[in-house]
């Protein structure tokens, strides 16, 4: 007990010694969790909204004629060898023409004078509703182009490549931001023990020539770098959370936010990103003393 009295002490006179220097280092890393957290919470969030629009997702494939039943067996053999999906619907020609005359509702007597037979039978194709399908939908749609009888696959290609590339830059900004998070969060609480160190360094070797240990030397300031990494990861956790509410009701009309439900971190992830900003902290501080004291 006397021995963790005698540390907290030694912590608390480092602290207030170098409060100013200590109080930067714990704005820079709360800035660099909040940065990295901020692009981190967008790229789960559109990963969900990906998965959610997917429901809708599907690939139609315009045929020259309707397929009989055998046929049918067949196309629905070779397109579920190629890639699993949920569901494979086919429309015949008067189906499409009946589902026409609902979508134009009062509009519906442009289509007195017509038949079906000018519209061409399709089969809906409604693939798995992962993000990876999103990413290979471009060449499950070149295979089913070369399909018995298919005219053209048609399918929102313009956005699920706009989606996909969004999706990849968010990920190479998430990157990016996490090895800023792991450089200047070290380098800081790093240069941050260093300057304590040096203030420190007489009084320092006065106790190892007392025979002070190197746990007892060393304990204070890795205390120091594990307070700095729980307590700026925390507040710019904290920082993120009301960005996140603020946005949310800023942004409430009608928009991509309406479209989709974003959502903050779940309790596991907070606990992952402040046990990283600990790690990394600590992990600073004794690369310091080790560099500086040599112990």
């Amino acid at each position: 007990m006397k021995f963790i009295n005698t540390i907290l002490v030694q912590t608390n006179r480092n602290l207030q010694k170098t409060w100013p220097t200590q109080l930067m280092t714990l704005l820079t890393v709360s800035l660099s969790v909040l940065i990295f957290s901020f692009f981190f919470l967008i790229y789960t969030n559109m990963i969900k909204a990906g998965e959610r629009l997917g429901d809708d997702l599907r690939l139609t494939i315009y045929l020259e004629e309707e397929p009989v039943l055998e046929m049918q067996s067949q196309l629905v053999q070779k397109i579920t060898n190629f890639s699993p999906v949920e569901e494979i619907r086919f429309t015949s020609r008067q189906d499409a023409f009946n589902r026409l005359s609902t979508q134009l509702g009062d509009n519906v007597d442009v289509l007195d004078d017509l038949d079906p037979s000018f519209l061409p039978p399709s089969i809906e194709v409604y693939p798995k509703k992962k993000l990876s399908t999103l990413a290979q939908i471009k060449r499950f749609s070149e295979y089913l182009s070369t399909l018995p009888g298919a005219i053209k696959v048609q399918y929102g290609q313009e956005w699920v490549e706009r989606f996909n590339y969004f999706t990849k830059l968010l990920r190479i900004v998430v990157l990016l931001s996490g090895a800023l998070l792991i450089m200047t969060t070290t380098f800081m609480v790093a240069y941050t023990i260093r300057l304590a160190v040096v203030a420190r360094q007489a009084e320092l070797e006065i106790l190892r020539l007392l025979g002070a240990t190197n746990s007892y030397i060393r304990t204070p300031f890795l205390i120091e770098g594990f307070l700095q990494g729980l307590f700026g990861s925390s507040l710019g956790l904290l920082a993120l959370f009301f960005l996140f509410h603020w946005i949310k009701m800023r942004f409430s009309g009608p928009g991509i936010l309406q479209l989709v439900e974003f959502t903050f971190f779940s309790p596991t992830i907070i606990a992952v990103i402040v046990a990283a900003g600990i790690i990394l902290c600590t992990g600073g501080g004794f690369s310091s003393m080790r560099k500086f004291m040599r112990i």
